[in-house]
């Protein structure tokens, strides 16, 4: 059975519109992941972390038949293949790919959280998904990207 995928990519080194379409490609050239949409790119802040480059930030809808965990396995192979070096909580990288929501999952253990337990904090996160995916249902807050996005506009002004 295909489940309904959203993934955030981000990336401050090197190209990052270069770094961004190549990830997509490589999760376009997976047999197992067929991408469906793709949000325009956004330039961001980096939040924590030490003085760094902004971020271009999209998010992605896709379909896959892979469990979440071996989807994240997919995933993390495509960063490491694009020379993602994870030295630094929140530092800076080539690509970043994050799986946001999974269907309806949840997901909780030492690997893996799904939804991502930030996302609704995250405006680099929420402005791209809106985009694509606006009344998508978070399965925890049980409200749409769309209401999840406003109440962070309205308080984070």
């Amino acid at each position: 059975m295909l489940e309904t995928v959203y993934i955030a990519l981000g990336a401050n080194l090197g190209n990052r519109e270069r770094n961004l379409r190549n990830a997509y490609e490589y999760m376009s050239a997976s047999e197992d992941i067929h991408t469906l949409k793709i949000s325009r790119f956004y330039e961001t802040a980096p939040l924590g972390g030490p003085l760094q480059p902004m971020f271009l930030n999209a998010a992605l809808e896709l379909q896959t038949s892979l469990t979440p965990h071996q989807l994240l396995e997919k995933l993390q192979h495509i960063e490491l293949r694009m020379g993602r070096i994870r030295k630094e909580k929140w530092g800076p990288r080539t690509i970043d790919i994050d799986i946001l929501l999974f269907g309806d999952r949840i997901v909780e253990d030492d690997q893996l959280k799904i939804p991502h337990p930030l996302m609704h904090e995250r405006i680099f996160v929420l402005e791209p998904l809106v985009e694509i995916a606006p009344d998508m249902v978070h399965p925890v807050l049980k409200k749409t990207i769309l209401q999840i996005y406003q109440e962070f506009k309205t308080f984070n002004q």
